[in-house]
């Protein structure tokens, strides 16, 4: 009998990470910090790291802790074979991280370029149910280059990555996906834009009904938020959106504290990863 991350660490301290692969002053990693109460999550901070190296520190940090991250930390199956990469996740990610973005767009292209209209890019399995991006895009969004910059950084702190890489059992890191939560409760509505000529009102009452549904408990995480007032005034004033998707990060982390084994599937590709939650 398997017993959840939750049981195993009772202190256990939950993360949140929206990530950027090129963080700046102005658009800095977030990060929201946590605590799970029985079915009640509880947001504790936010923190902002203007650069990589933040975000290196923060791995080092002594656990227990639970971080979910937003950025794919594996490459599809289908395109690691096609491209004759190595086919072990730390022999992968070293490999991709020997590489510029430059090298990367350039080989994705050609791969592309072979294929017929309308299944460019490969995908993996985790995309379809999560409705993600393949995780070999490297624009609108470029998470491959996200990949780039996280990956090979999870794997030299030596965190523990279920399914993926053995590391140290009490800094733990799943594969998070903000979007994956926030359809579930607002549907296709945008509710951010880094484009100061989108952040309009519309935008503005999404986040709201973002955050009302998560205070509620209406997904199927079956967890609420809990935030203060002036906790909740600044996840909804943020019209880019990172607060808020930490806190969504932060909360699909707080899920997979309650299930025997992340809450991953057992037939997990250990190339390609899982998103949590999909």
């Amino acid at each position: 009998m398997h017993s959840s991350p939750s049981e195993t660490f009772p202190d256990l301290r939950l993360i949140g990470i929206d990530f950027s692969s090129a963080p700046t002053r102005r658009k800095p990693i977030t990060v929201a910090h946590g605590r799970r109460r029985g079915q009640v999550l509880l947001l504790e901070r936010l923190e902002e790291l203007p650069e990589l190296a933040g975000f290196e520190a923060l791995l080092q940090r002594p656990g227990p802790w639970l971080a979910g991250c937003d950025f794919p930390f594996g490459l599809p199956r289908e395109l690691v074979l096609a491209l004759g990469w190595p086919q072990r996740w730390d022999a992968l990610i070293d490999h991709y991280a020997g590489l510029t973005r430059a090298q990367i767009r350039d080989e994705f292209a050609a791969f592309c370029a072979a294929r017929p209209a309308g299944a460019k890019f490969a995908h993996r399995a985790c995309d379809g149910p999560a409705g993600a991006s393949p995780s070999m895009k490297w624009v609108n969004p470029p998470v491959a280059y996200m990949l780039h910059a996280g990956a090979p950084r999870l794997l030299a702190a030596g965190v523990h990555l279920p399914g993926l890489h053995e590391g140290d059992p009490q800094r733990v890191a799943l594969e998070a996906y903000p979007g994956l939560l926030a359809r579930e409760l607002i549907g296709r509505r945008s509710y951010k834009s880094d484009d100061r000529a989108k952040q309009d009102e519309a935008r503005l009452i999404a986040r709201k009904d973002l955050v009302e549904g998560l205070e509620q408990g209406r997904s199927r995480l079956g967890l609420r938020l809990k935030l203060s007032h002036a906790q909740r005034d600044a996840l909804v004033a943020d019209a880019a959106g990172d607060r808020l998707d930490a806190v969504l990060c932060l909360l699909q982390a707080g899920w997979a504290a309650g299930q025997e084994g992340h809450g991953l599937p057992a037939t997990l590709d250990p190339i390609e990863g899982w998103i949590v939650s999909a």
